[in-house]
């Protein structure tokens, strides 16, 4: 697999309102353990379409990586504009993003004109990728099961994910390499 497409909860949805919560420290942990080995396999590209959270968060653990892999990050929002309503400190992290990242181009040219947009981009994400990444818990999908539900009817597309169960494991392994863990 060379090109993958990532996509996972929004911050409220994780219940997670400031930029600095100690728990995005976690996320991304979980993030970089899989893209890692994804690399190691021969991963080339990560698309995203840059929504807030998850997404965010694995763009700037790709910037991270890329000072030791050689991965490259696509951002592809549904349409020009969507940070408009975000909150000023966030916009900011957006565009410094969207300038770093290695492909950047809305699907869509304007601002947002209806839901049709946010299923375009889900369906060509599947469509320009070999599999996806998603954080999700199955039982509270969130805005994740849009991505999902077209994930899942596309023959052979591999889904994985990083689960509330992984993120606990994420929590341990951090913990226990600190020294005061085993005191």
């Amino acid at each position: 697999m060379k090109i993958i497409a990532v996509t996972g909860y929004k911050p409220m949805e994780l219940n997670l309102f400031k930029p600095d919560d100690p728990r995005i420290k976690y996320i991304k942990a979980a993030i970089k353990k899989r893209l890692i080995n994804f690399i190691e396999e021969g991963l080339e590209w990560v698309l995203i379409s840059g929504k807030m959270g998850f997404e965010i968060w694995t763009a700037e653990v790709v910037l991270e990586l890329q000072e030791m892999y050689d991965i490259k990050l696509g951002i592809i929002p549904p349409f020009e504009n969507q940070e408009s309503r975000w909150p000023d400190p966030l916009k900011q992290v957006y565009h410094e993003l969207i300038t770093t990242a290695d492909f950047y181009q809305s699907l869509y040219k304007g601002d947002y004109k209806g839901a049709y947009q946010f299923k375009a981009s889900n369906k060509w994400l599947v469509d320009k990728s070999e599999a996806c990444l998603i954080l999700m818990d199955e039982e509270f999908q969130g805005s994740t099961r849009f991505f999902y539900n077209e994930a899942k009817q596309t023959p052979g597309y591999p889904v994985y994910f990083i689960t509330p169960s992984d993120l606990d494991d994420v929590v341990e392994e951090i913990h226990m390499q600190d020294p005061a863990y085993w005191e």
